[in-house]
């Protein structure tokens, strides 16, 4: 099933962070953790899923995604400890 997503990877704690968007987050994970793509998460190995949100429409998950690439990295931070404060890697919960 394909849903609207706005996700954060990670390669460690405070570390390295990559913002997307996406309407199939498993698969789009699964491509970033796999490498099958050359891509700054390649490059960096930021491949830890670390905070993702859900959209009933791709133009809002597309404006939200816009929007969090503005904010200050602080904010970031602070978006993916409010609901992940381990910095645990949530993909095994959604695969």
């Amino acid at each position: 099933m394909k849903q609207p997503c706005v996700y954060i990877l990670a390669n460690e704690r405070r570390g390295t962070l990559y913002i997307g968007v996406t309407s199939d987050l498993v698969r789009r994970v699964w491509q970033h953790r796999s490498g099958t793509a050359k891509s700054f998460t390649k490059r960096y190995g930021v491949h830890a899923l670390v905070w993702y949100e859900s959209h009933e429409t791709m133009e809002s998950a597309i404006a939200r995604e816009k929007s969090i690439k503005n904010w200050r990295r602080a904010w970031k931070l602070e978006l993916i400890e409010e609901g992940n404060p381990e910095w645990r890697d949530l993909y095994e919960d959604i695969a």
